[in-house]
């Protein structure tokens, strides 16, 4: 994966160059047409209806279709977490059946599967901050339902390293793949893997049919397992310059929008609350990748700490934040999340969610 633009210049490019043809076509093969657009949209620095908009100005509805259909998991994955806020971090619909233990598996975090692409992926994972998403799937599925591992413990190892991790969009994927949040497990098999990752690989734990996977014991290639330690390495506390003449906006790691109240005189500072770390960890990685975005916000300050260790933070005459679930506890005024299909109410499923958000996405036209 080449290096990841930083400035909303890039980014743009980055959008307009996305082919949503050859992405409906390919997206789902590890060299197909793929967005890598999820690092910006995870981290707040463009918004679903940006990107949904500026891609109409230079493609049909019927062409862009498939792109919006995917970008709408991501949206109602949020309006899950939104409405039922950190239930997601538990078995959502139902528990998960059956669970040996719930700790991760040894030879996923080696990366020593013997499935190669799951491995090579995996390796690349960590040197990068990316995973194709079929991929995610895939080792999400030998995790919980090949090893029988609970989701939650791995669903946290894979966001740690992820640039783009969002957490609605990890649990609940996980949880898909692992039936809390479907109606059934999702299963991989080593033909599947083969024909989307180009490689022709056999005699492996999952070179069988599905009925038989379904059925099998744990194989001893992923029985061995540890629990991880994820640490977020926060940089020290630095003393903040502040106008307390001024209004205040609250940043965080999934605000980074650099076109947020631009034209504001106002005091800037992005929050990195241990707390929400320890809740949450992320490896050096991605915070690294978090502080490379916020440094193309002007004037934006850096805070490492709670909310209330803020200095005089009752003297700034407002405070105001983008509303978000991961952080509803902080005070003042919160702007409103930005939706592609606002009118659209919450559905108890994504099939009934996708019809409506489609009937109104026909009537829109290139602006």
């Amino acid at each position: 994966m080449t290096s990841l633009p930083t400035t909303l210049e890039g980014i743009n490019h980055r959008i307009d160059r996305l082919d949503v043809t050859d992405y409906a076509r390919t997206r789902n093969y590890l060299n197909g047409s793929v967005s890598r657009l999820s690092p910006y949209l995870s981290r707040g620095v463009v918004s679903l209806p940006y990107v949904m908009h500026r891609v109409l100005q230079r493609s049909t509805v019927q062409d862009a279709q498939k792109f919006i259909y995917e970008l709408c998991w991501r949206e109602y994955f949020q309006r899950v977490w939104f409405q039922h806020g950190d239930n997601i971090f538990s078995d959502f619909n139902q528990p998960q059946q059956p669970v040996l233990h719930k700790a991760m598996v040894c030879s996923v975090t080696k990366a020593v599967t013997g499935i190669e692409a799951i491995d090579r992926e995996i390796k690349s994972l960590y040197a990068t901050g990316y995973m194709h998403n079929h991929v995610r799937m895939y080792t999400a599925s030998i995790v919980t339902n090949i090893a029988d591992a609970h989701w939650k413990l791995p669903s946290q190892w894979m966001y740690y390293h992820l640039l783009d991790g969002d957490l609605a969009s990890n649990s609940l994927s996980w949880q898909w793949v692992a039936g809390t949040f479907s109606s059934k497990k999702y299963y991989c098999n080593q033909e599947n893997i083969n024909t989307y990752c180009g490689t022709d690989q056999r005699g492996t734990f999952l070179d069988k049919p599905y009925e038989a996977i379904t059925k099998m014991d744990c194989p001893q290639e992923v029985a061995e397992i540890f629990t991880p330690e994820l640490h977020t390495p926060l940089p020290e506390r630095q003393e903040l310059t502040l106008n307390y003449n001024r209004p205040l906006l609250l940043y965080t790691s999934y605000n980074l929008d650099p076109q947020w109240r631009k034209s504001d005189d106002v005091n800037r500072v992005l929050m990195l609350e241990p707390s929400h770390f320890q809740k949450h960890p992320v490896s050096e990685k991605v915070l690294s990748f978090i502080l490379a975005l916020a440094k193309e916000i002007h004037g934006l300050q850096v805070f490492c700490g709670e909310i209330d260790e803020l200095p005089e933070i009752n003297r700034f005459p407002e405070i105001i934040s983008k509303e978000h679930p991961a952080f509803r506890h902080y005070p003042g005024k919160k702007d409103e999340y930005e939706w592609m299909f606002k009118l659209v109410k919450q559905p108890k499923g994504f099939t009934g969610f996708w019809k409506d958000c489609e009937k109104q996405l026909t009537s829109l036209t290139p602006s």
